[in-house]
């Protein structure tokens, strides 16, 4: 059997947005760290699913026995970047007990009339869990600056209060990923077609995807402030090139290990003899 390629360079290093960054400088195209083809992608990912699972069961499990450590994954990305694929591929492979995942769509009324964080804080990880956030309060950064429904005082007001959420999150014993699945605007197009060329996913075709596209180089331009203004020690964000579906899906797979490695995971010690009972259940 071949051995698994691996990554060269953590995607944690590589993919950080750091002091100089350039969203500009990223180029869609390309897999940082790693040098496998498709294939060796593909048959990492599912070498590394039942590692991925194992930690996640060891979260949970200490959170039933006192600990405070959780993680919450949140993706951010331009339509058809391949959010769902994250979800299905890669946190997929972990225990769905263990899992919480909150897709946030446009916010209801009753949403819109408390701050932008009220329906974010709901939705947080408890101890022991995987929060996943598809889209998440960098909505309310994003298109609200590109769409001017937020003035520049207010933006940065809740710049300030996205810092000071996640701040607290961390304290609390949160470990934070952040990721920006980033892809081309020509992929994007070529993705919308492949949409519309296939009836099984007519459903996920929406005119509004076209008319947020018309905005890209404005969005472009929110998330590099966005980046600018909240890639923090605590929570840094993570630029993945997401024109190969294959390579997000591997680095954000080892941005969850290495996330969850660091954070010395381990199955609790029974508090019973174990001995003992194990005579009892022979007994039974």
């Amino acid at each position: 059997m071949a051995a698994v390629v691996e990554f060269a360079k953590s995607p944690a290093e590589v993919l950080k947005v750091g002091p100089g960054f350039s969203l500009a400088g990223v180029d869609p195209q390309s897999t940082p760290g790693y040098a496998g083809t498709k294939a060796d992608g593909k048959a990492l990912l599912d070498a590394q699913d039942d590692r991925l699972a194992e930690l996640q069961e060891q979260l949970f499990a200490e959170g039933k026995f006192g600990s405070s450590k959780r993680l919450l994954l949140i993706l951010q990305a331009m339509d058809t970047a391949g959010k769902g694929g994250i979800v299905s591929h890669v946190v997929g492979a972990m225990d769905p007990q263990g899992v919480h995942l909150a897709a946030f769509k446009a916010p209801t009324d009753e949403e819109k009339s408390h701050d932008f964080l009220w329906r974010i804080e709901k939705e947080v990880p408890a101890v022991g869990m995987v929060g996943v956030f598809d889209r998440s309060h960098y909505e309310d950064v994003l298109i609200h600056r590109v769409h001017g429904w937020a003035d520049a005082k207010e933006l940065e007001r809740r710049y300030a209060a996205i810092n000071d959420f996640e701040a607290r999150l961390a304290e609390q014993g949160t470990t934070i990923v952040k990721v920006m699945l980033n892809i081309s605007k020509d992929e994007q197009k070529e993705r919308l077609i492949a949409r519309l060329d296939d009836p099984a996913k007519h459903w996920k075709y929406s005119r509004g995807d076209l008319a947020e596209r018309a905005y890209w180089d404005d969005y472009m331009a929110a998330y590099s402030i966005a980046f600018e203004k909240t890639s923090t020690d605590v929570a840094p964000w993570h630029v993945v090139p997401a024109n190969k579906k294959w390579y997000a899906r591997i680095a954000v797979q080892q941005l969850l290990l290495e996330a969850l490695e660091s954070l010395d995971l381990d199955w609790p010690k029974a508090d019973f003899d174990v001995a003992a009972e194990r005579a009892l259940v022979e007994k039974s």
